[in-house]
């Protein structure tokens, strides 16, 4: 079921569970009226749209993202406030139903009780929303730790296969009595790239910089094996450095340029690489190839081929659920487009 709709299904019933549980023992005690069933109801209601409210708050400034001890005090002062906001409602609720009794509603220790008593509410709601937001993210995090080793040995087997590796060696091999500076210029980025590869399940999301500098490796490996074919262009803007991504996504991408598109031109073609910042706050990484998709092109694979985008398509969804996407087109005859979204922060809450 989906995390949103449940959330609301649990606020509506839990509250309505709220009101109900109150309205029974008073009407064990004396009896039910419609001006206590709708008193009951509004400061249900009441409940559930500021513990909204407090959700929306935790959300937007992103407290998971802070040390331990602010997110004790920042939830310390937010069930401060919605304590002493449900007590105003409370009073407002009985001047609107009829029932407030000044004698007895303001009191002292009468508006200290009921302070009291919300603040044990509102603490409830939220340990039970924290703990929700902590055991699903620990489920997250076992669900990608099981696929990550599944997706590295696809990965160790498409994009970093012994195909590329025996083309890459042939290409630096020439240029060992050619101009050795270059090979081993070579040598170096290619050891760079395995090395990347054979880490990338140790963290979950690495800085930008990191995966477009094996990118680049990558590349300066391919200019060799196909010389004049092969023209790259790097559009990226700065702000794309503040970004964190998940390692060998990009590289994948580029791969699979090479290899459905430049490989199968005699005259080869262009990669494109841009990266720029949406007016969202999500990263855009664009890859752009000559060529053309074929509808068909990944509906048939081989055993052991076409990895890399269905890969791609699910770390993405378990590391940012809905809120990255992937896509690859054809733009006009000559090119096809693929496009990632990131978002900037990594971590979605319940």
């Amino acid at each position: 079921m989906n995390k949103t709709k449940l959330y609301w299904i649990l606020q509506v019933f839990g509250w309505l569970g709220f009101a109900l549980i109150n309205l029974l023992f008073v009407s064990l005690e004396r009896g039910v009226s419609s001006v206590q069933i709708g008193a009951y109801l509004s400061l249900a209601g009441f409940y559930l749209f500021s513990t909204h409210g407090l959700r929306y708050i935790i959300k937007k400034h992103n407290w998971f993202s802070r040390n331990f001890n602010l997110l004790i005090w920042n939830t310390f002062l937010g069930l401060l406030v919605l304590a002493l906001s449900n007590t105003t409602a409370q009073l407002i609720i009985s001047l609107i139903f009829d029932t407030f009794n000044p004698a007895v509603d303001i009191r002292p220790i009468i508006l200290a009780v009921t302070i009291f008593v919300s603040f044990l509410f509102y603490a409830l709601w939220v340990m039970l929303y924290y703990l929700f937001h902590f055991l699903d993210n620990y489920n997250q995090s076992l669900k990608y730790q099981a696929k990550i080793n599944e997706i590295q040995l696809n990965h160790l087997k498409s994009q970093l296969n012994p195909h590329f590796i025996f083309n890459a060696l042939n290409s630096v091999r020439a240029l060992v009595d050619e101009d050795p500076a270059k090979a081993k210029t070579s040598i170096t980025q290619l050891s760079n790239i395995l090395r990347f590869s054979l880490m990338m399940d140790k963290k979950r999301v690495i800085d930008f910089e990191n995966e477009f500098n094996t990118v680049k490796d990558y590349l300066n490996l391919e200019t060799i094996r196909f010389e004049e074919r092969l023209n790259v262009k790097y559009e990226i803007e700065p702000e794309a450095y503040d970004y964190r991504i998940p390692p060998m996504m990009m590289q994948t991408i580029v791969e699979n340029a090479i290899k459905h598109g430049i490989s199968n031109r005699v005259k080869g073609g262009e990669i494109s690489i841009k990266c720029y910042e949406g007016l969202t706050d999500d990263l855009y990484i664009q890859v752009k190839n000559s060529g053309q998709l074929k509808s068909q092109s990944f509906a048939k694979k081989k055993p052991g081929e076409g990895h890399g985008i269905t890969n791609t398509i699910q770390r993405l969804k378990l590391i940012y659920g809905e809120r990255a996407s992937f896509k690859i087109f054809n733009s006009g005859n000559d090119f096809v487009i693929t496009e990632i979204k990131i978002p900037k922060q990594s971590l979605t809450l319940g």
